[in-house]
Order: C-alpha cells, then sequence, then structure tokens
C-alpha cells in the first residue's frame, strides 16, 4: 500500500487529489497538511513513504518542507505538484531531493502513474521541464572527483542512462542481461552518492559525462 501525505494550501485541490488516490486499490491518503510546516509534523506522525508538495504555500514553502522532510526521513519519496512550469522550480525541487515533477494540470491517470513511478524508486520528470533542465545545468558542466570511483562499464551505464533509456533498453545496448543493467545502477547511484535515476541525468549533465544532443 503506498501511504500518501498530501501538501497543498487549497483545501479544494487537497480533496479532489485524495478522491483521485483513495479510489486506487494500491494507495491512501493517510495524511493533509495546508503548509509546510504542517507537512513536516503530519509525515512525522503518520510515516507516509510518499509526499505529493504544492510548492507555494504560505509561511515554509514546498521546497524547504522537501529539504526538510527528506533530511529527517530520507525513505520517503516526494512528488512535486506545482501550476507553475518554471526553471528555478523545477531545478530546485531536485536539489532539494524530489524525485518527481508534474503540473497540476495532469490527467488524474498520469497522477496515478506518477504517484506509482516515483514510489517504485524511478524519477519523473514533465518533457518541457526535462529539456529545460539539461539546458540549465549543461552550463556549468565540471568533472566530479566521484566519476573515478566508477568503472568502465558503469560509466557507459551511466551515459546510456542520461540519455533516458531504460534498464531493458541499456541491456540490449550492452549485450548483458537486465539483471546486471539493475545492479550496475545501483552501484552507480552508491558511489556517487545519488538518490535515483533522475538526479544521475542531472549529475551526467552537470560534469560532462554526456553533452546535450548526445
Amino acid at each position: 500500500m503506498i501511504r500518501i501525505l498530501l501538501a497543498d494550501d487549497q483545501a479544494l485541490v487537497r480533496g479532489g487529489f485524495r478522491l483521485i488516490l483513495d479510489a486506487e486499490p494500491d494507495m491512501e491518503v493517510v495524511a493533509e497538511a495546508a503548509d509546510g510546516a504542517e507537512a513536516l509534523e503530519r509525515a512525522n506522525e503518520t510515516q507516509p513513504n510518499l509526499a505529493l508538495m504544492d510548492i507555494r504555500m504560505p509561511g515554509l514553502d514546498g521546497i524547504e518542507a522537501t529539504r526538510q522532510m527528506l533530511a529527517e526521513a530520507p525513505g520517503i519519496r516526494v512528488l512535486i505538484l506545482t501550476t507553475f512550469d518554471l526553471d528555478e522550480y523545477v531545478i530546485d525541487a531536485f536539489r532539494a531531493g524530489a524525485s518527481g515533477f508534474l503540473l497540476k494540470t495532469a490527467p488524474p491517470s498520469q497522477l496515478v502513474a506518477a504517484v506509482r513511478t516515483v514510489h517504485e524508486g524511478d524519477a519523473l520528470l514533465t518533457p518541457a521541464s526535462t529539456r529545460r533542465l539539461i539546458e540549465q545545468v549543461r552550463r556549468s558542466s565540471t568533472s566530479a572527483p566521484q566519476l573515478e570511483q566508477l568503472t568502465a562499464r558503469e560509466r557507459d551505464v551511466l551515459r546510456l542512462l542520461a540519455r533516458g533509456l531504460t534498464n531493458a533498453e541499456i541491456a540490449n545496448e550492452l549485450v548483458v542481461e537486465p539483471s546486471t543493467v539493475k545492479s550496475h545502477v545501483a552501484s552507480v547511484l552508491s558511489k556517487l552518492g545519488l538518490r535515483d535515476r533522475v538526479h544521475a541525468v542531472v549529475f551526467a549533465y552537470e560534469n560532462g559525462v554526456i553533452l546535450p544532443g548526445a
């Protein structure tokens, strides 16, 4: 069961999300919060495994609430929901540790799919946000010392991962079993200290592992 915390300053929005998510057999909304501070309190009380977090809330905003929540409970996955598809929000959300970014205008089926995707450990970005995120991070491309920890095969996996390939597609590209790719991905994330695949993509572009258009 996916235990969900809803954090949004509009009661009607929370109510709509609750109706959509509680209708799913594998989802349960265990708490609601009207601002970031309340979200931290409810997360501590109810121990959700996923938080749907609005960005613009009074007092403590969604970005800072995400940062503090994940510092206290690293196992929680955070899916950012916002009306504003703006560059700084995307960058800040992922730097805070969020694993997904989805506009509130997305249809219910996309919201449900996004919750499952993030809960399963993958990461989610809207296509437009992905393009702008890559464009943003490429401007300060450097090379991190952590890259020296990766084996040649792990670097190959990181490059393919940054191109958006699934484990099955990477396995086909490298002519190995998907289970081997899964192991390599886990090792890459561990060695680089990254939360999930989307942060690996950001890392790859930031550190010149792959260039836009590659």
